[in-house]
């Protein structure tokens, strides 16, 4: 039995459409600078209350030191803009599950370099605590030295942006890997498409996978077809709409390479009238 060494992407997915690089880095500039807003005005608006709150007394400094409303504000509309951009990054790799990896990565990227990005150019503007080292008395106790939890929230101002950008340069290889890997498997399909000999295959096993591919379930199938060597069975996986899911004897369109048969791509057969009647037996119980 030989194991395929392709997914099938539903029309329209990457092998189609090009590769994606210029679609994210359009969604991910404003992406980036969105999470830097987030970074810059939650750091300022809400953490740095909250570090004070942990290293002094709650009423220990005055009015005008407490989270400010306004980038209270700023950072609520922020984030929900910068999460809405980075779902929109996540579907612009391509609507296949390679692509989405992709998406996912440089959304990941994006956010992590914002906010070390607005995050760094806050630390100037964290409100220092009234005594450093300990805790401000209450009345007329002795003062509590801090601990070590509270040396590190102390240096916060300077831990968030730290993380953050190393997040980010470990996003960036492993970025930089996932469109190496998608670039070379869309050259490949892209070759296969053009030069491979399209069949018709039939279907011997079928198994669901409870993956769901925009709304499409994917299945992994043992696929016989004919070449010029003789009948091969093939298992891959393949995505389809659930009225055209495979069956075992339902018939599918098989892609292959000539030189090297192993190498195929499965699509759904829209003249098999009996794909998809099984598809229930794939589905848990609802009652």
């Amino acid at each position: 039995m030989v194991f395929g060494s392709f997914e099938f992407g539903l029309p329209g997915d990457p092998r189609q459409a090009g590769r994606p690089g210029l679609r994210l880095w359009l969604l991910g500039v404003p992406t980036t600078l969105a999470w830097a807003v987030v970074g810059w005005s939650g750091a300022l608006g809400l953490l740095d209350g909250f570090r004070l709150m942990s290293l002094n007394r709650v009423d220990a400094w005055g009015a005008d030191k407490g989270p400010a409303v306004s980038l209270v504000l700023l950072f609520s509309i922020s984030i929900t803009v910068a999460s809405s951009l980075g779902f929109a990054m996540l579907w612009g790799g391509g609507m296949s599950l390679r692509g989405m990896g992709v998406g996912f990565r440089a959304s990941s990227l994006a956010a992590s370099l914002g906010v070390a990005l607005g995050s760094g150019v806050a630390i100037p503007s964290w409100t220092p605590p009234e005594a450093v080292g300990q805790r401000l008395p209450v009345g007329r106790g002795a003062a509590e030295p801090w601990t070590d939890v509270d040396w590190v929230v102390y240096y916060e101002p300077y831990l968030l942006p730290g993380v953050a950008g190393v997040t980010a340069l470990v996003m960036v290889m492993v970025l930089g890997r996932a469109f190496v890997t998608k670039a070379e498997a869309d050259d490949r399909a892209q070759a296969l498409a053009q030069t491979g000999r399209q069949v018709i295959g039939h279907v011997v096993g079928v198994e669901f996978t409870n993956v769901w591919v925009m709304g499409n379930p994917r299945f992994t199938v043992q696929v016989r077809f004919p070449t010029d060597a003789g009948e091969r069975t093939v298992t891959t996986t393949m995505i389809s709409p659930p009225l055209q899911a495979p069956s075992r004897g339902s018939t599918v369109k098989v892609t292959y390479d000539p030189r090297d048969p192993d190498t195929v791509q499965v699509d759904p057969d829209p003249a098999d009238r009996a794909a998809g009647g099984n598809f229930g037996a794939f589905l848990p119980p609802l009652f």
